[in-house]
């Protein structure tokens, strides 16, 4: 089976690019992509139980790989939140996964987004990670819309080994992520 796309770009542009600009003495210094974490909050699931496993369902068909139930860890009286409730869904792809739906989040689903002008680059942690947040599950293909019940959004996290964000910048945007020039 042949390597996914973007990894072999990232072996054969991104490694020596990323090497250059940051004065790497080796390869291996060089940040990558370790996993991508998609989580997805379901606060209404509180009253309906049949929405996490919904959210579970369409988090599995987009990226291809079981999603996992979320439970609270505390019980908020306010919110009428028991200990151990559902309450979301998330997935952590890694490897060929991991490639194939960064591939297709950057030229399928990003620009499916109603008035795209490009993604924030505000959504860093300081340590290298990434999180982006997509207000709407339907700009993935997999989704067919006329199933949606309720339009929900989600977030995902790139999580690098880069040691700073700047380094983590430069990684994304060599990998082709649609950034916004915001000066």
């Amino acid at each position: 089976m042949a390597n996914p796309r973007l990894k072999d770009r990232y072996l054969k542009e991104v490694v020596p690019a990323l090497q250059k600009e940051f004065n790497y003495k080796s390869t291996m210094q060089v940040p990558k992509i370790d996993k991508i974490v998609i989580n997805k909050g379901i606060g209404i699931a509180v009253t309906d139980k049949k929405l996490v496993d919904v959210g579970v369902e369409e988090l599995t068909t987009i990226s291809g790989q079981k999603a996992v139930a979320t439970r609270s860890k505390k019980a908020v009286s306010n919110f009428k939140l028991r200990e151990n409730m559902p309450i979301g869904a998330k997935v952590t792809l890694r490897g060929e996964r991991m490639y194939e739906f960064l591939d297709r989040l950057m030229t399928i689903a990003l620009p499916r987004v109603r008035d795209f002008r490009g993604i924030s680059d505000k959504g860093f942690d300081g340590r290298g990670n990434y999180t982006l947040g997509v207000k709407e599950q339907i700009i993935f293909p997999e989704i067919s819309i006329d199933k949606v019940s309720r339009i929900s959004g989600m977030d995902i996290t790139f999580v690098t080994t880069a040691n700073t964000d700047l380094e983590s910048l430069s990684l994304l945007k060599a990998f082709g992520m649609p950034f916004a020039n915001q000066k």
